[in-house]
């Protein structure tokens, strides 16, 4: 019996409030066994060509819609996710690996989340208010921009996609999304929800298929008005070379090698927990403080006890209450978290845990790593490997933290754990990144700016700045004099 045979999916496109089947297909495999899980219909030329002419349609009536309708028709979705958690859960489980548990408390609940705050940001929170220059009264309005490409990674699909759908289809624009194809199936769910919605046809839309194959006649396509993606930086390269000659603005959240930055002073429970947070979804998470700075005088206390702790951590399949750590996603994603690895061992990196595949459960898992560096110039310092390995380094002081925290090219996030508000509030003023936590990890309003610097991205979503993006703003200013009436 096939992992996904108590459930009903379409492998086809979605288009046009249609499903559209593909000459040519490709493999979804389940991280859980290694098994093929569905035969995908494969985009190319055409299936671009078609959705982004159904997108051009769906944007001439949702762009008209009033955003009080809009905001119904997106709360009717949420509240059909709701009706679906246990599905989806499931279901993206089988098709990504990541845990069960996770998807049912906490995942597939902000999924519809996402949707209702912008719902409720459309209705309350987008209007700026307006302002007077020398007597002329200037109006600020976001206008609809037209049809947006939004591209996902594999990691968290659903709830990843739809931090950019919710704000592009509260925008006014209708959406083409091209899901990754290491875990497509949530989306391909999401689409009947959103025809069970009621939003109308052509605007939402979605394409499958390899990147490489489907990506570029999409995100060349002169009439896409915007484009939002998420994942690694060449593949951002790629596409904003793509994008530069039809001038289409794009938005990119990518990798990380993020500082997890503990001082002496700090609470050595909270930060051992919180370091442990740093093996989420068996490492697969962009955000992680894959660097562990601790300051020296507390670094050999420090490592024996997160080695104690992670050796709690039970590891295996992810359906299972008690797992901790699920597989990764591709045999392919795994083959290169051990070349990293095994060119660390070579290098003469010191290894304190882990460093293999795990045999006992076969398949796609690999067992909870950690490394002590003493330079900052090796690979396994300085490069992302998006899986479940960490380096650790000790420092000597709050300059000296500073400096090796910005000493990558990425700029995503960061974790401080201090009992000091001045230290905290001083590492956070200097470290180059979107997201600094204190003494917490993965805290994230939907109203806040999100987004990363230097290679990790261009750009910021959520709140206002989703609607600065997705949308055309636009200044309307009136004189005081000159009118009838």
């Amino acid at each position: 019996m096939g992992l996904l045979d108590s459930y009903s999916i379409s492998f086809d496109h979605f288009i046009g409030g249609e499903r559209v089947a593909s000459e040519r297909s490709f493999d979804d495999i389940s991280p859980i066994d290694g098994s093929v899980i569905a035969q995908v219909s494969a985009g190319g030329r055409h299936e671009a060509y078609l959705a982004i002419t159904a997108a051009e349609k769906g944007f001439e009536i949702w762009s008209r819609t009033k955003r009080s309708e809009r905001a119904a028709i997106m709360r009717t979705i949420a509240t059909l996710i709701e009706e679906r958690v246990e599905v989806l859960a499931m279901v993206e489980t089988i098709d990504n690996g990541s845990l069960l548990r996770s998807h049912l408390r906490s995942v597939m609940p902000r999924v519809a989340h996402n949707f209702r705050f912008f719902a409720q940001f459309l209705e309350e929170g987008l209007d700026y208010p307006d302002f007077e220059t020398r007597g002329h009264k200037n109006h600020v309005s976001y206008d609809p921009s037209g049809p947006s490409l939004l591209i996902s990674p594999w990691n968290a699909p659903l709830m990843l996609e739809t931090w950019k759908i919710a704000p592009a289809l509260a925008a006014g624009n209708s959406v083409v999304l091209k899901p990754s194809e290491w875990s497509p199936l949530t989306a391909s769910i999401l689409a009947d929800i959103t025809k069970d919605a009621g939003l109308p046809d052509g605007v939402f839309n979605v394409v499958q298929g390899i990147g490489e194959e489907v990506g570029p006649h999409l995100v060349g396509d002169h009439r896409i008005a915007r484009i939002s993606f998420t994942g690694s930086v060449p593949t951002a390269k790629a596409i904003a070379s793509l994008a530069a000659k039809n001038l289409t603005p794009c938005s990119f959240e990518l990798g990380g090698k993020s500082p997890f930055i503990v001082f002496g002073d700090a609470d050595l429970d909270l930060a051992v927990k919180l370091a442990i947070d740093q093996f989420d979804n068996a490492g697969q998470v962009c955000l992680s403080g894959t660097r562990l700075l601790i300051e020296d005088d507390i670094f050999d206390q420090f490592i024996d006890r997160f080695t104690i702790a992670q050796s709690q951590l039970r590891q295996g399949d992810p359906r299972a209450d008690l797992a901790d750590i699920g597989p990764q996603i591709h045999p392919e994603h795994l083959d290169r978290i051990d070349r990293f690895v095994q060119r660390a061992k070579a290098n003469g990196s010191k290894l304190i845990f882990g460093g293999e595949r795990n045999l006992d459960l076969g398949g796609l898992y690999y067992r909870p790593t950690l490394f002590v560096e003493d330079r900052i110039d090796t690979e396994i310092f300085q490069e992302e490997i998006f899986g479940p390995v960490l380096v650790a380094k000790a420092f000597s002081g709050v300059q000296e933290a500073i400096a090796i925290a910005n000493s990558t090219k990425f700029g995503l996030a960061g974790v401080v754990v201090t009992s000091s508000r001045e230290v905290a509030e001083r590492v956070s003023s200097e470290v180059v990144a979107g997201t600094i936590w204190n003494n917490c990890f993965f805290v994230r309003d939907l109203s806040a700016p999100f987004g990363g610097s230097k290679s990790s991205g261009v750009g910021r979503e959520g709140g206002h700045w989703s609607f600065d993006f997705f949308c055309d703003v636009k200044n309307s200013v009136f004189a005081p004099t000159g009118w009838a009436s």
